[in-house]
């Protein structure tokens, strides 16, 4: 049976991708399909799914800084949204009730207030995928919606707390002790180096000192993954942990994504409710748009934040076997509930993969902020004196603005994703912005670049230095393109689409740590 599921997993899920769209979409196609067949989810594919979700959560925490989630934009954002749909999405379920839905004849409006509640929760699990295939975790739209879906696991704890009555234990005052270990899980991450012992070392925290802890004292496992993330977050070394726990991660979450096909077999009147569900989708993304656009957030940034959140959670699933195991809802909510979830996937997945487009072609709709009145991660960008632009600023990026500096003194402006990183490089004597240079309106921002000679694109993800040469090119820059690139292919499509030069990065190591022996040590051999 392992066998065959494995193999269903990777043939449908290549198809999916062959057709352009996520993997996880065929995931989720063929879980339904071996659902119809006879199989069956069982403990080995839910356990797997679970540490999945589990190691996905510790890494979100490893990225996450604790002050992200104390912006206004972030608590009271996702708390907006979360009342508004709720409400809207009740008055909806009301409205399908009275137009003579069976469905929902015998349910109380007590009950619908708890779907309502379930539906407007986003999938963490999705939308963090989803942001991680295209490269853009760290932009300011994917750690806006991230931040929002921290905030919506932390409501689900709360109120899966409330509902079923289950306190935690009286020992859970115990937990308090974790921020007093931090320094000794420091020392500890610095002790285990960087091989298999660190990746060890990550599930042994996810795992056993983080979700194992939280579900000691009766407290929900996967928030204290989370939490012990964002303990870590500032080390060093929590961004290699975070890389070297992801293929890992990944294959665990195949495993979710064939559980969800798996758990509930379709049936008519499910499927029928589960399309109704559906129209409330672009109410909610309307919902998402609407709340982070009024926090003077441009119009891009607000569209992009609300397609990755747009789709339903698991977490609905969780409310409606809840509810179905107290009698408060009938089993046609529970299979409809279980349908719209992966069928909100299959539909999100596109949206989100053409999300630039879909702004590009609809920017003109919207009423874009005054200038004056931006949020602060969204202002106007003036270059100044610069003459190289540098998007990237991480190890190669330093690089190259430290040699340049060294050559030709201070004519470079970086440009870092993550305003925390950014204000690291100024505090070092740098000239770095954060900025997003996939952004279609960043270059927009940007007041001049009649100086700019020269653009480096120095980004750790080769889809995102596409784009930005993509950008720059159609902005008729005139001066000279640099790229990094992993593998030969790279290189050559960089060349193709417009770059002037391509370097890859592992040939280019080797020379220039070649280069760096030389002029240090000056060793005298004998020319052949």
């Amino acid at each position: 049976m392992d066998l065959i599921l494995i193999s269903a997993a990777f043939i449908v899920g290549f198809v999916a991708l062959k057709c352009h769209l996520p993997p996880l979409v065929g995931f989720l196609i063929a879980g339904f399909g071996l659902n119809l067949y006879g199989f069956e989810s069982n403990e080995t594919i839910a356990l797997l799914a679970d540490l999945g979700v589990t190691l996905m959560l510790f890494t979100i925490g490893l990225k996450l800084d604790v002050k992200t989630l104390l912006e206004k934009e972030i608590w009271a954002g996702a708390t907006l949204h979360n009342i508004v749909s709720t409400a809207i999405f009740t008055l909806a379920l009301l409205a399908f009730k009275f137009l003579g839905l069976d469905s929902l004849a015998s349910v109380p409006l007590s009950s619908l207030l708890l779907l309502g509640f379930a539906l407007s929760f986003s999938s963490t699990v999705f939308a963090v995928k989803s942001l991680q295939e295209k490269g853009e975790m760290n932009s300011t739209y994917g750690t806006l919606a991230i931040g929002i879906l921290v905030m919506q696991d932390i409501f689900a704890v709360v109120f899966l707390t409330a509902s079923t009555g289950k306190l935690p234990e009286w020992y859970a005052i115990g937990l308090f002790i974790l921020p007093f270990l931090r320094p000794l899980f420091f020392e500890l991450l610095d002790w285990v180096g960087h091989g298999e012992m660190l990746i060890l070392f990550g599930i042994f925290l996810a795992l056993v000192v983080g979700a194992g802890s939280f579900e000691l004292v009766g407290m929900k496992p996967d928030l204290g993954a989370l939490i012990l993330g964002m303990m870590l977050a500032k080390h060093r070394k929590s961004s290699e942990l975070s890389k070297a726990l992801f293929n890992l991660k990944e294959l665990f979450l195949v495993c979710f994504f064939l559980n969800i096909g798996l758990s509930e077999e379709p049936t008519a009147t499910g499927f029928m409710l589960a399309l109704l569900l559906l129209i409330l989708l672009p109410i909610k993304g309307a919902i998402y748009f609407w709340v982070i656009n009024k926090f003077h957030f441009r119009v891009r940034t607000s569209l992009l934040a609300s397609l990755s959140l747009f789709n339903f959670s698991e977490f609905g699933l969780i409310v409606g076997g809840l509810a179905f195991k107290m009698g408060w809802i009938p089993g046609d909510i529970l299979v409809a509930l279980a349908i719209s979830v992966p069928l909100s996937f299959i539909l999100a997945a596109p949206l989100g993969r053409k999300g630039h487009a879909i702004y590009q072609h609809s920017s003109q709709w919207f009423q874009e902020q005054l200038p004056e009145e931006l949020n602060q991660r969204d202002k106007l960008i003036n270059p100044g004196n610069a003459q190289v632009l540098i998007l990237g600023m991480g190890r190669i990026g330093t690089g190259a603005y430290e040699e340049l500096r060294h050559r030709y003194g201070h004519i470079c402006l970086g440009i870092e994703l993550r305003e925390e990183a950014a204000s690291g490089h100024r505090d070092e004597g740098r000239n770095v912005i954060s900025g997003d240079a996939t952004d279609p309106d960043f270059w927009e921002r940007i007041l001049d670049t009649g100086q700019v000679k020269m653009i480096l694109l120095a980004m750790p993800h080769h889809q995102a230095n596409q784009i930005a040469l993509s950008l720059v090119k159609k902005r008729q820059f005139k001066g000279q393109i640099a790229a990094i690139a992993e593998y030969p292919d790279q290189m050559d499509n960089l060349i193709e689409e417009g770059a002037h030069a391509a370097f890859n990065i592992y040939s280019e190591a080797g020379t220039g740590f070649a280069r760096h022996v030389c002029e240090q040590l000056k060793p005298t051999f004998i020319r052949y």
